[in-house]
């Protein structure tokens, strides 16, 4: 995997940028700490309240979908 997208996530990091592919009102509630903690990596950014997936994290999230197979076994 490309160094530039391969990130070592939590499972609660991955489930946050999973949930963020979906509309707003679909969305589970998303805690702010994780939010922060995805943000700092440039994954994901605030526009006003609203958390919104970046290219970056768009990337990340497709490249380490091999990874996240391993989390569903």
């Amino acid at each position: 995997m490309d160094a530039e997208f391969d990130y070592d996530l939590t499972p609660d990091q991955w489930e946050t940028l999973k949930a963020l592919r979906l509309p707003t009102h679909q969305r589970r509630v998303i805690s702010r700490s994780i939010l922060a903690q995805l943000a700092a990596l440039d994954l994901v950014t605030l526009q006003g309240e609203s958390p919104v997936i970046t290219p970056r994290g768009r990337k990340v999230l497709i490249r380490g979908s091999s990874k996240l197979l391993d989390l569903a076994a």
